[in-house]
């Protein structure tokens, strides 16, 4: 087992703490041209030692192939308004020459049977540290918010029956994500009509500063 988890672990949270940076200054690139913001939100942890012994464990995932194995150590959470803008930042991830996709998986078109969605992405991307350059690996989920609504629940209920749910909660977590889903393709009907009105309450309200949407992100990772 690791021996020095704070050393371990100090380039995952310079590699958090940099694409945080980056993710929340494509957003403000959008605002900048007055353009629709497919971000809404970014939030970004590194995985707590407890959940990585855990997840080591019930994946048979030896120390020395820590690294390798363990995709999600490092972890950014990219939240939405609208399926379509998942896609969308999607494509400009993919247009990023500062780290490099190593895997994608679509769990919106391929929802998994429990109802989960999110996008997933997994990168390679270059820390520089005072040794030198390191590449980890880090996991980017691009989601709406009623579908991050629906994953911190199932989540939280996860913790409680290890993920072997009674028959009935199961059904109706299926169900209330198939409720969430129908949410967002309602919302997507009608995404002109609201992004017409966002732009015009921004315009009444004032441009929400750097430094406000920063503080509700932080707030939340």
């Amino acid at each position: 087992m690791m021996e020095d988890w704070n050393h371990f672990l100090l380039p995952y949270q310079q590699a958090v703490d940099e694409l945080k940076v980056k993710l929340r200054g494509m957003r403000k690139q959008f605002r900048d041209l007055n353009q629709h913001e497919p971000i809404e939100f970014v939030t970004g942890r590194v995985k707590p030692v407890d959940s990585i012994k855990e997840k080591m464990l019930r994946r048979k995932v030896q120390a020395d192939r820590l690294e390798q194995d363990m995709q999600d150590i490092a972890g950014l959470r990219i939240m939405c308004q609208f399926v379509e803008d998942i896609y969308q930042v999607v494509d400009l991830l993919r247009k990023r020459t500062d780290m490099t996709i190593l895997e994608e998986r679509d769990y919106i078109s391929n929802e998994k049977p429990s109802g989960y969605r999110s996008y997933h992405i997994v990168i390679e991307y270059p820390v520089q540290m005072v040794g030198g350059e390191k590449k980890i690996l880090a996991e980017i989920q691009v989601r709406t918010l009623a579908m991050n609504f629906w994953a911190t629940i199932e989540h939280s209920l996860n913790y409680k029956y290890q993920g072997d749910f009674p028959e009935n909660l199961s059904q109706r977590l299926q169900r209330a994500a198939e409720a969430a889903f129908s949410l967002d393709k309602e919302m997507s009907e009608i995404r002109e009509e609201i992004q017409e009105a966002q732009s015009l309450f921004s315009y009444g309200k004032g441009a929400q500063t750097d430094d406000d949407s920063a503080t509700k992100e932080d707030q939340d990772s």
